[in-house]
């Protein structure tokens, strides 16, 4: 299993972390969880495209999550991808994937009628509504579906993914979740949100003091996100999806060391791990662990 993160990032614009994305390369088969802002580009970059998509897992309904639902549909197709797209994601997923065509329909329609492309299979999409507990099989693989603790968002996941030789996590966004640190134990990577609360400033007439309490409520604190990898006895921890998407990681790194031993990456895009060879790469260095 490879993990890619293609996006660290959070609503915040930034240029140098796009929003929420991660792919798991199995056997060559790419698996996409979650669908942010600039996914498509940093799939180009990462040296794929969303014609490759096996599958796209939506961790939940929220529009950083997905935001870039559509244009990955539309580039997908340009790409040439000649099957539907496989979307699984919690309940509402079908209602808002079916919104999304219906309100680009015209648009589309038209582009379908002037560009004559030979096929249209990859604009129709195939969706499956998960709940928690439910496992996906494919082939060796299997991919289950965690439920989190993201309230008041009702559905949201974290993802396991296993075949006979490892295990990796995707938290989604979640705060401190023991369903969470049970399904990981013992995985060979543990891909998990970190909220940084300590570097969030408040600021009159753009973030509260109360509204930065609630959001931290359902994340996962950076104090916070070291012990989560201790209980679970991960062997790797990779922090991502930052919020905020600038901080100090010297100060960040020690913080999370003080509660967890094991290997620790602080996230950038296009970070790339390789669970057999036990390697980290990233803008041409290879680290090994």
């Amino acid at each position: 299993m490879k993990i890619t993160l293609l996006g660290t990032g959070c609503p915040q614009v930034s240029s140098a972390r796009r929003g929420p994305a991660n792919l798991l390369d199995w056997q060559g088969k790419q698996y996409l969880i979650d669908c942010g802002s600039g996914v498509t580009q940093r799939l180009v970059e990462a040296g794929t495209a969303g014609r490759a998509i096996e599958a796209l897992l939506l961790t939940h309904l929220h529009s950083d999550h997905l935001v870039d639902l559509y244009q990955l549909i539309v580039s997908s197709w340009h790409q040439g991808r000649d099957r539907p797209q496989r979307i699984y994601g919690p309940v509402g997923t079908k209602r808002f994937a079916d919104g999304l065509m219906a309100l680009w329909k015209p648009e589309l329609d038209a582009r379908i009628a002037h560009e004559k492309r030979p096929s249209t299979k990859a604009l129709e999409l195939d969706v499956t509504e998960l709940q928690p507990g439910d496992v996906l099989r494919e082939g060796d693989l299997t991919i289950t579906a965690v439920g989190v603790r993201h309230q008041p968002v009702t559905n949201a996941f974290g993802f396991i993914f296993q075949d006979a030789h490892h295990r990796v996590g995707f938290s989604g966004d979640t705060a401190y979740c023991p369903e969470l640190i049970e399904a990981s134990r013992g995985a060979d990577a543990l891909v998990h949100e970190c909220f940084i609360h300590r570097e969030i400033m408040i600021r009159p007439g753009i973030r509260s003091e109360e509204g930065t309490r609630n959001v931290a409520s359902y994340h996962t604190l950076s104090s916070e996100v070291g012990k989560v990898a201790r209980e679970a006895q991960v062997k790797c921890l990779i922090l991502n999806h930052f919020v905020p998407v600038e901080f100090d990681r010297a100060a960040l790194l020690a913080e999370v060391r003080a509660d967890f031993a094991g290997s620790l990456v602080v996230g950038e895009d296009l970070m790339r791990f390789d669970c057999a060879a036990r390697s980290l790469t990233h803008n041409g260095a290879v680290i090994g662990f």
